[in-house]
């Protein structure tokens, strides 16, 4: 049936209409045409004070704020109410922006900040109900100390606001107050835990696989499927623990003590990927193979929901993504070395999480410190910090350290839901949806009216969307399923819609002083499914941890591969009357501690070997791993260095963070080598691989030309058969009719372009389509190594043809983008990053983007590299996601850790520490991390006291 929805289809012209309005407004404050007066004071007025004294109302005491040469803050109280105040008047004074932007994404209110542009983001955020889950979160979830924090800080942030606006914010506000009178809004302690949703949303595993798969469905065979998504290769690549067992109730790690890592065992953690083949996987919504090519009339079924899940792939993709675009995986790295050896004699520990770039960074640094520490005053902290959250999310306090790399645990699932005008059909009953009207406010503009409609399994996004509305008629069911109606609406299913406690774990995590609190913190750690690893500087050579947090659900049938029957009870969640969620047990999620190997890697590798039988872990925990790339070349550089009693230092760590050596490149280099090549531009630049080292520096002509050749060998051999819905926007071909309309048959060639959005295109080039590859490439004569001739090219039907017309094609491209001359040929060239400022950097004219953002940085690394500089292969060589911030913490002298930060501590465009950690942070440079009161003294240059008063 129809969407519930009363919103008239988005128009562009109106984002455009206020985009320029915006634009001029920001000419005005940066001095274009108005003169310095304009230029002085509308851009300087925001930057914060940080000497002298500032009055606070709430404060009981004076709270020390010493900033460093890069306007790093340290911020010194005598109780926590005081502490977390502080952090909320100083997030504001630097990243009040960021955090206002923020907050009305995670609660579907962007439109009154951007006007109409933005209200089908907002509808689709509304239906998900981030604002609503955190509310319910705040109110029966956390502990009254965490709602006690949460008030405090939102204090700061409100003491920090009272009196200013527009230009005394930000310019952007200012912008914004000129051209729609617009004034912020008191900061809520919601405000705060709403960010954990987002957070969550750019973290929930394999939705955009789930939905890729069902699309690939409609063109591709089931066993061309499988070669696609192949098993992880536990032969080659480590798991992040190995052997351990659940027994009573408990997970055991291999070799453990009885009662070894005492404390709550934490969530779920899931790493990626199932060891079995899916060569006989069906379809939970089908009952059969889902596999339909060549089959006609099973095409012509799976219609309906190839349209639904090709447009809810495009809403996804228009949902701000603020740590990460969909498509690519977002992967980062961490590892911890015992102090056996370590040149230290305590643990290291680095970790450098993949994040989309943003404009300011996503994090902030910090350092929260008690004066001394007590039952009043209970931290003493430093690490990266979120604006607009309390806390620190990653880092280190006096006794421990820890980090964080993406689980990529299966936490979605899409269920078809049977709709009629009472309701859904669930167990055959109709029940009632639970419904509830959201009003839109469009700056700008008429108010928008939409109801959100709700089944047990969740919100129907499928109403979020003109196209999925009516749903597919003629979606691929089995025989026994209730009658089609209207179609199928589409609801989603996901761990972070229930309310969870993850706001308190980041408070324990911030005060645990051993394994044990460490574990009992990670059992509160609900979204996103996080890899938690550990070291402290406790007895002779400190110790080490891994613990998997999170809510990863137990299914009844089906796996999480593809879209489920929502009518079935047999499919929901296990453990919950009416598909409420049933989830792992904490105390059966895998753990380690002090493993004999000496330490611990994780950078989004399977987790553990699940299966039957010894050694592997009952408990499927998804289906789509990361493949293990950048893991086990971790495990490789580390097992080099130890070998024959070497030991690791923090130069060492800093170094492995910034390895770019290519696994592709090791594999397909020989053979490229080896192909005759006639056309001799072709021949010089095949040249370029002799005696490559495999290695992507940014001044490397090698590198440029394999990654041309690799992105090209993609597009021929699997590019070109991907369903429109895969392929780039705009990427055109003629194709065979496929027989689902009447001008459309079997017999007719027609023109059919790409849709999708270019960060989520396959092949993205990522280790999944390593492996792919891999398996493939022993077969010279595979049906994947064919490619059409065409009017400069002729037909490819081997692997050795299809290379070197890849080499062609890329030595043509090359010579387009860098020129003819291959001695100015760079990897960097190519692989470039910009930095844009949030929202209005990301989509304005040439001007406005000159006005905020940054770059471009020329970079080496590239996808699954340990310096993970991301790009999508389907859309171009840019950077689309990057080693947010690089840590190492050296667990034997604390003043001795070193951080660096993507941009620095300033959101404002103009201050001097808007981005004055990024050539640093490019070079793989790291800065003084001071952590002792004497440490941090001696850096300090600007002091800047806050003092209980005013109003």
């Amino acid at each position: 049936m129809p969407a519930n929805e009363t919103a008239p289809p988005v128009k562009k012209k109106g984002r455009r209409a206020r985009l320029i309005v915006l634009v001029l407004v920001l000419a005005l404050f940066a001095g274009l045409g108005y003169g310095a007066y304009w230029s002085v004071d509308g851009v300087r007025a925001s930057f914060p004070q940080t000497t002298g004294s500032l009055k606070v109302p709430g404060l009981t005491g004076t709270v020390d704020v010493k900033r460093d040469a890069h306007g790093i803050p340290q911020l010194y109280a005598d109780n926590d109410d005081d502490l977390f105040r502080a952090q909320g008047y100083v997030h504001a004074q630097d990243r009040f922006w960021e955090m206002d932007v923020r907050r009305h994404m995670t609660s579907g209110r962007l439109s009154e900040m951007f006007g109409s542009g933005q209200v089908e983001t907002d509808a689709f955020l509304r239906t998900l109900g981030w604002r609503q889950v955190a509310q319910a979160e705040y109110d029966t979830k956390l502990s009254p100390e965490t709602k006690k924090y949460l008030q405090a800080y939102a204090d700061g942030v409100n003491a920090y606001l009272k009196g200013k606006s527009g230009k005394a914010l930000s310019v952007e506000h200012a912008a914004l107050e000129l051209s729609d009178d617009y004034r912020p809004e008191q900061w809520s302690p919601v405000d705060s835990v709403a960010w954990l949703k987002a957070m969550a949303w750019d973290l929930r595993g394999n939705m955009q696989d789930e939905i890729d798969r069902a699309l690939m469905a409609t063109k591709l065979s089931q066993a061309q499927i499988d070669e696609l998504y192949p098993p992880y290769p536990f032969d080659r690549n480590k798991p992040i623990v190995e052997g351990g067992k659940v027994d009573g109730g408990k997970y055991t790690p291999q070799g453990a003590a009885a009662g070894s890592g005492s404390g709550a065992g934490t969530g779920t953690g899931t790493g990626t990927g199932s060891g079995s083949a899916v060569g006989t996987q069906t379809s939970a919504a089908t009952d059969t193979p889902t596999g339909l090519a060549g089959n006609a009339t099973a095409q012509g079924a799976t219609v309906g929901l190839r349209t639904q899940l090709s447009s809810l792939a495009d809403t996804l993709d228009k949902i701000p993504a603020i740590l990460g675009p969909n498509g690519s995986g977002i992967g980062s790295n961490s590892w911890v070395i015992s102090g056996k050896y370590t040149t230290t004699g305590k643990p290291l520990l680095a970790n450098d999480p993949h994040l989309s770039p943003q404009l300011p960074s996503v994090w902030y640094q910090m350092g929260l410190h008690c004066r001394a520490v007590s039952a009043q005053c209970q931290y003493d902290v430093a690490g990266y910090t979120f604006s607009g959250m309390p806390g620190v999310v990653i880092g280190h306090n006096a006794d421990i350290a820890w980090g964080m790399t993406n689980l990529g645990a299966d936490v979605t699932d899409l269920y078809l839901e049977q709709v009629k005008p009472e309701g859904y059909v669930y167990d055959n009953k109709v029940l009632p949806f639970t419904t509830r009207e959201e009003v839109i406010k469009v700056a700008g503009g008429d108010s928008k009216k939409i109801t959100v409609r709700t089944t047990n399994n969740g919100p129907l996004v499928s109403d979020r969307s003109e196209e999925l509305g009516t749903v597919g008629t003629r979606a691929p069911v089995a025989s026994s399923a209730p009658d089609r109606g209207d179609g199928y609406a589409v609801a989603l299913r996901w761990t972070a819609l229930d309310p969870g406690k993850t706001m308190d774990a980041v408070f324990k995590l911030d005060r645990a002083k051993d394994f044990a609190s460490f574990r009992a913190a990670a059992a509160e750690f609900d979204v996103p499914s996080q890899n938690l690893i550990y070291a402290d500087n406790k007895g002779a050579t400190g110790n080490i941890g891994y613990q998997a947090p999170g809510r990863i659900p137990v299914r009844g049938q089906g796996d999480g591969r593809m879209p489920t029957p929502g009518w079935d009870s047999k499919y929901a969640w296990k453990g919950g009357k009416d598909g409420n969620a049933g989830y792992i047990p904490s105390n059966e999620m895998p753990w380690d501690s002090n493993p004999s190997r000496g330490y611990i890697v994780t950078a989004n590798q399977a987790v553990v070997e699940t299966g039957t039988g010894a050694g592997k872990y009952p408990y499927p925990l998804t289906t789509d791993w990361g493949y293990g790339a950048r893991s086990q070349r971790i495990n490789d550089l580390i097992e080099a260095k130890i070998k024959d009693g070497g030991r690791i230092s923090t130069d060492d760590m800093r170094t492995m963070q910034m390895d770019n050596s290519s696994e592709i490149a090791a594999l397909l280099t020989p053979m490229l080598a080896k192909i005759e090549v006639s056309d001799p531009g072709v021949r010089a630049a095949q040249k370029l691989l002799d005696g490559w080292n495999y290695t992507q520096e940014p001044d490397s002509a090698a590198a440029a030309y394999f990654n041309a050749v690799w992105r090209n060998i993609l597009k021929l051999s699997f590019g070109d058969k991907m369903p429109k819905e895969l392929r780039i926007e705009g990427s055109c071909m003629n194709v065979l009719g496929n027989g689902t309309g009447p001008a459309d048959d079997l017999a007719k060639t027609v023109r059919e372009c790409g849709t999708r959005d270019s960060d989520s295109a396959q092949p993205d080039g990522g280790d999944r389509w390593f492996e792919v590859v891999r398996r493939l490439v022993k077969d010279e004569k595979s049906p994947w190594w064919s490619s059409p001739k065409t009017v400069t090219q002729p037909a490819a039907t081997t692997r050795d043809e299809l290379f070197a017309r890849a080499m062609r094609d890329a030595r043509w491209e090359l010579t387009a983008k860098l020129g003819k001359d291959q001695s100015t040929w760079s990897w960097g060239r190519l692989h470039q990053l910009t930095l844009k400022n949030q929202t209005i950097g990301t989509e304005g004219p040439g001007f406005m983007q000159w006005l905020l953002n940054r770059g471009p940085w020329n970079l080496g690394g590239g996808e699954a590299t340990v310096n993970a500089t991301g790009w999508n292969a389907s859309s171009g060589y840019g950077v689309t996601w990057v080693p947010s911030m690089r840590m190492v913490v050296n667990l034997n002298d604390l003043d001795k850790s070193r951080w660096i930060n993507l941009t620095g501590a300033s959101g404002h465009a103009y201050n001097a520490h808007y981005t004055d950690q990024t050539t640093m942070w490019a070079k793989g440079e790291l800065l003084e991390w001071p952590f002792g009161k004497d440490a941090v003294e001696k850096a300090t240059v600007d002091t800047l006291t806050l003092e209980p008063g005013g109003s």
